[in-house]
């Protein structure tokens, strides 16, 4: 069943791979902004296409909207916040990449989070209410690390601003069949000078990009609808059912009806 992204939620990490590590690793944007705080282990992670390194007291904050997908080894732990598609705290436009270093900032954010957690597990009056107060000052806190800490950026040169243009096109466009010939066209790029930014900034082209995209959109409906799949595929632009089969199966390693009865 579909989470409600209307309620903010807290997740740890390991839990959001539950099920294949599809769930996490695979591209995908969210109706509500997420914020990543890594406790433990190390990975990569992209985000509007562009791939980055993260360790131990990472925050990674994502609007709605921005595409990302990134790793969750064994030895990852940490907490996803999603703050839910009705919030009211004051959030950032744009992602961050902190890199908290001073201890007392760290302490804050678990303390934050342990306190959320407690008021949303409890059953006392006004839990709920007290649950969106700590979370307001959890916008606070990433406010206020935002100008503390430096966020870890890359120079927006022109690749990097491509493909942040291509990943947010992808995302309106993916479901209507649009390859990455008329992608590349709309952004005024030949397909082969938009792959070989895709490379430079996240080490993948630009068709595996939107292949990610198109399978994470089909395993999500194989799981939280009934639809036939057939229709599955040709939603997301598949011109055939063989054609989505393979393409399926070459990304997941299962047929679109054995992944639906695995899961």
């Amino acid at each position: 069943m579909a989470a409600d992204t209307s309620q903010m939620r807290l997740i740890a990490i390991p839990r959001l791979a539950a099920g294949g590590r599809w769930r996490v690793e695979a591209m995908r944007t969210l109706s509500e902004s997420c914020l990543l705080w890594f406790t433990k282990g190390q990975g990569r992670i992209t985000v509007a296409g562009v791939t980055r390194g993260y360790t131990p007291h990472n925050a990674i904050f994502i609007p709605a909207g921005v595409m990302h997908g990134f790793e969750v080894g064994p030895q990852v732990f940490g907490s996803a916040v999603f703050f839910g598609k009705d919030t009211t705290v004051t959030l950032p436009k744009e992602p961050l990449h902190l890199r908290i270093r001073e201890v007392h900032a760290q302490q804050e954010v678990n303390q934050t989070l342990d306190m959320i957690q407690r008021e949303m597990d409890s059953d006392t009056p006004a839990h709920d209410r007290a649950a969106r107060h700590h979370l307001g000052l959890l916008g606070v806190w990433l406010e206020r690390q935002a100008v503390r800490v430096a966020p870890e950026t890359v120079r927006p040169d022109a690749a990097r601003r491509l493909v942040a243009r291509y990943t947010t096109l992808m995302e309106s466009r993916f479901r209507a069949g649009a390859g990455v010939g008329d992608m590349a066209t709309e952004l005024g790029v030949t397909p082969t000078h938009l792959t070989r930014c895709c490379r430079e900034t996240c080490g993948r082209s630009a068709i595996d990009l939107l292949q990610d995209r198109r399978i994470f959109e089909a395993c999500t409906l194989l799981l939280e609808t009934q639809n036939p799949i057939g229709r599955i595929g040709q939603s997301l632009g598949f011109t055939s059912a063989a054609y989505f089969t393979r393409a399926f199966q070459h990304h997941t390693g299962l047929s679109p009806s054995a992944f639906r009865r695995a899961q």
